[in-house]
């Protein structure tokens, strides 16, 4: 039996049972024999070329990239959302190539990256599968494109974007793990674990071979998320789900799909209809801030604000104006709602700022 065939074996097994404290321990091994299968198959194909890959140069402030099965709209929605003319046809595996495009949207230049449609299997090779989820790793938001008439495609692509080791969040979980030559397993936890026990963590670790190491957690973490910090390969990108050719349903199934899928953008590019509110939630999903840099005794510019992202601290305006200003910073004043009053002067580099804040850089 191949490693797929034994890692399908093994979910269809965890599919039939329900997780609880007396099934822990045991999903702890299964999912921990999953994650060392699959680290198997890449070790494998590692050194072996996957067909023709794409580099697209990144650009602007953010990478958005669209991950959906064929035809369910992702070309006509680039086209929408940034002006470009990506050829489409009603037909499948139409997108061959990776098409990018420009969306500009309060200040900020953000490139949207069309990928051809992936197959269930993707995150195993098929299709052009590899290529695309490869892409998507190095992205900074993975915008779920999903068929107003196949809500049931959610789960899949989900499930193929975290086969491939990506994580929709945009933080990774507290934990350090530091290898050790002896003293056995150490596990200390700064909260309360309520969803994996110490034991179950242990369990995990030997199965890795890791009989001599120290952990320390500062998050509730599950079973995935320990053996994600075991493994290290993860990429920890943002997600939005876009309903496409939201002009087929009626209000009743409109309503139905928004309750299976809550925070669900419905949109329908042909008639434009929700493009606007999907534009502001990649922006807010990107965690944008827009800082106004003011000169010292002249009038801020309103209108090029300098596009940070959270937390965007007065290091980072400085790193951004002159790699030097940071090292000869003196002092910064600071107005909008990041100051308690109009021109609060800060000393500190580590002072967040907040949208549409203006700041005044001194220099020594």
């Amino acid at each position: 039996m191949d490693e797929h065939s034994k890692i399908k074996e093994l979910e269809d097994a965890m599919s039939k049972a329900k997780y609880n404290k007396a099934t822990e321990h045991w999903f702890g091994l299964m999912k921990s024999q999953i994650a060392k299968l699959r680290e198997k198959i890449e070790k494998k194909t590692a050194g072996k070329g996957g067909g023709e890959g794409w580099f697209v140069k990144k650009t602007g402030d953010a990478t958005v990239i669209l991950v959906g099965f064929p035809s369910v709209g992702k070309s006509t929605l680039l086209n929408t959302l940034c002006g470009t003319q990506s050829k489409t046809a009603a037909y499948e595996f139409t997108t061959l190539t990776c098409i990018p495009g420009t969306l500009t949207y309060k200040n900020a230049k953000i490139q949207i990256l069309d990928v051809p449609g992936i197959i269930e299997g993707a995150s195993t090779g098929k299709g052009r599968g590899k290529e695309v989820l490869a892409m998507a790793r190095n992205a900074n938001l993975v915008l779920f494109i999903v068929e107003a008439l196949h809500p049931e495609h959610l789960p899949l692509l989900k499930k193929e974007v975290f086969d491939v080791g990506i994580r929709l969040t945009a933080r990774k979980p507290e934990v350090k793990i530091v290898r050790k030559t002896k003293g056995g397993i150490s596990i200390h936890s700064t909260v309360k674990l309520t969803k994996v026990s110490p034991e179950t963590l242990t369990a995990i670790l030997r199965e890795f071979k890791m009989v001599n190491t120290d952990v320390v957690i500062r998050d509730d973490i599950d079973i995935d998320q320990f053996i994600d910090a075991i493994e290290t390969n993860r990429a920890y990108v943002p997600g939005i789900v876009c309903i496409s050719k939201a002009d087929l349903l009626d209000s009743h199934q409109k309503k139905q799909i928004a309750e299976q899928l809550p925070g669900s953008i419905f949109v329908s590019a042909e008639k434009k209809h929700g493009i606007e509110e999907l534009k502001d939630a990649i922006f807010k999903r990107l965690d944008f801030v827009r800082v106004y840099l003011k000169e010292v005794n002249k009038k801020p510019d309103l209108d090029v604000p300098l596009i940070l992202t959270r937390p965007a601290t007065l290091k980072a305006v400085c790193e951004h104006i002159h790699r030097d200003f940071a090292r000869k910073f003196k002092y910064a004043r600071v107005w909008g709602k990041g100051a308690k009053f109009e021109g609060q002067m800060f000393r500190n580099l580590e002072k967040e700022l907040i949208d549409q804040d203006i700041v005044e850089i001194h220099i020594r």
